[in-house]
């Protein structure tokens, strides 16, 4: 817990004071850090691959790298706190590839030698898989979640293994019983990171791996992503696989890319989009996806019509500066040949919200536990017993238990799907009426907050519409907000099977205005 006395102190300071008054040596002018030759800060997939191709840089010099970075930061230095586990295996899955590369004179996929943060709720063969709770220590899945399985395939390097809020329950804060204490946002060492996938989100955007997965039920890919400078995509329900991820809700739960850069997003979705025979939701991905979604990396939005959600954007409870930067991207989307419909309207939308959903961890949570040789646990009620869960966690978990049935007996997941389908053919209603391409709002409308502040608006614009619609969204670096340190992103949402639209337009606007910039906590390391 955070002293009154460090809470006092953390309110008085800017966060560069912050960083200077506690690490003194980050203070400093920054500088490069290289790695074989080239810079290390905000390495982006393609600039790897070109040193690797020229000889200037290798797999294991990548990971080498990188280690270095989260052994002087993450339980050192700042204590970003974002890792449960570093992969043992890297070191020797970077030489194998470099063998490879030496051998052929090729990379061996599209991924080839890029070190991955992997959020610990995929499944990992080679790693245990514990969804940020104790109770489920040393939980050894039988294969790879798809999604870890395809960016291996495709050349990467699981490089370690990050933190969550445990069982991926809230949006509020990364916080479980695996690991102790928060992950802190590398933007403000006393702010949050948004939630469930907020270990993933501060250590790319801290620069202690290349690029990550998270996952998002209804916000935690682009809510930490946003509270971290990084682009996130939440896909169509249906067009990437589920297979091997510990489920909350399983009929929202999606998995996909936390990047520095669309591009690297993309080039992440290229490789993860697609049927799996494991996930029936998949059966029309193959015939849905695009061939490449590299495709859509265009810098002009000539034609596209793009409709504000003034009734997300605009709560009273909203900041100021959230808004200022919001409405900056009108005109920087206009300007790349968009037409901002700023009068778009969805009727009675927070009426029509109100009922959805499917409250069915304890049923998807068991079903995925059976497929676990020799689990630590098997029920839900083995893991609320086993005294193996943080304690503000503990009453969510006894809430869950009583669900009963199955999603298609229980009766709040029947009237609850029934309103999903009303809202989705509402915001379709509405998008066709309008004549939109695409939506935009604030992905948060508040800055991240203080560590243990559980009662000022939060802002989380998350949840709706893109989780009880099935359809995608993706978020992009909008800004920063109180003189500069807090990070703001812009949350971009299409019909279903629309990411090339999506992609479009984030990867224009990326381009237009690029806002990311790197926490100042986790500096190039001096060497």
């Amino acid at each position: 817990m955070i002293s009154s006395a460090f809470a006092a102190l953390v309110r008085g300071l800017s966060i560069l004071a912050l960083a200077a008054a506690l690490f003194p040596a980050l203070a400093a002018p920054a500088h490069a850090q290289t790695v074989g030759g080239v810079e290390l800060m905000e390495l982006t997939i393609a600039e790897a691959h070109e040193a690797m191709l020229s000889g200037d840089l290798t797999s294991r010099d990548l990971v080498e790298a990188y280690l270095d970075r989260i052994e002087a930061y993450d339980k050192n230095g700042p204590h970003i706190n974002a890792l449960i586990m570093l992969n043992p295996r890297a070191r020797a899955r970077a030489d194998s590839l470099d063998r490879e590369l030496r051998s052929t004179g090729e990379l061996t996929g599209p991924l080839h030698g890029i070190p991955f943060i992997v959020k610990d709720n995929y499944d990992t063969h080679d790693m245990p898989t514990t969804g940020g709770s104790a109770s489920l220590e040393g939980s050894m899945a039988a294969d790879d979640a798809y999604q870890v399985r395809k960016i291996r395939e495709a050349g990467a390097i699981v490089l370690a293994k990050s933190n969550l809020a445990e069982f991926a329950f809230t949006a509020l804060e990364t916080v479980g019983s695996m690991l102790p204490g928060w992950t802190f946002n590398p933007y403000a060492l006393n702010r949050v990171t948004a939630g469930s996938s907020g270990g993933t989100a501060a250590a790319v955007t801290s620069n202690m791996g290349l690029v990550g997965l998270g996952t998002d039920t209804g916000n935690s890919i682009r809510g930490p992503s946003s509270h971290n400078a990084l682009v996130g995509i939440r896909s169509t329900q249906g067009l990437t696989s589920r297979d091997g991820i510990m489920p909350l809700y399983a009929h929202r739960d999606v998995g996909g890319p936390m990047t520095r850069t669309v591009e690297d997003a993309v080039r992440i979705f290229d490789v993860i989009a697609g049927t799996d025979p494991a996930d029936a939701v998949t059966a029309e991905a193959d015939a849905r996806r695009a061939d490449s979604y590299l495709d859509f990396l265009e810098t002009d939005l000539d034609g596209l019509r793009i409709g504000v959600v003034g009734q997300i954007a605009y709560k009273r409870t909203a900041h100021p500066e959230i808004l200022m930067r919001f409405a900056e991207s009108f005109a920087d989307l206009e300007r790349l040949g968009a037409t901002v419909v700023r009068d778009f309207l969805i009727p009675g939308l927070d009426s029509i919200r109100q009922g959805t959903g499917c409250r069915r961890f304890r049923y998807d949570i068991e079903n995925y536990l059976a497929d676990i040789p020799n689990p630590p646990v098997s029920t839900l009620e083995e893991i609320a017993e086993s005294g193996r869960v943080y304690r503000t966690v503990l009453p969510t978990v006894r809430a869950f238990m009583n669900f009963e049935g199955t999603p298609e007996t229980n009766e709040q997941c029947i009237r609850g799907l029934e309103r999903e389908e009303e809202f989705r053919q509402a915001v379709l209603t509405a998008m066709d009426e309008y004549d939109v391409d695409a939506l935009i709002y604030p992905s948060w409308s508040n800055p991240p907050r203080l560590v243990g502040d559980m009662s000022t608006p939060a802002g989380d614009n998350s949840q709706y519409p893109a989780p009880p619609t099935g359809f995608p969204a993706m978020t992009v670096p909008m800004g920063f907000v109180m003189n500069g340190t807090l990070p703001a992103g812009l949350q971009i949402f299409g019909r279903a099977w629309e990411e090339p639209t999506l992609i479009r337009i984030a990867y224009a606007y990326e381009q237009a205005t690029y806002r990311r910039k790197p926490p100042p906590t986790t500096p190039p390391l001096r060497r």
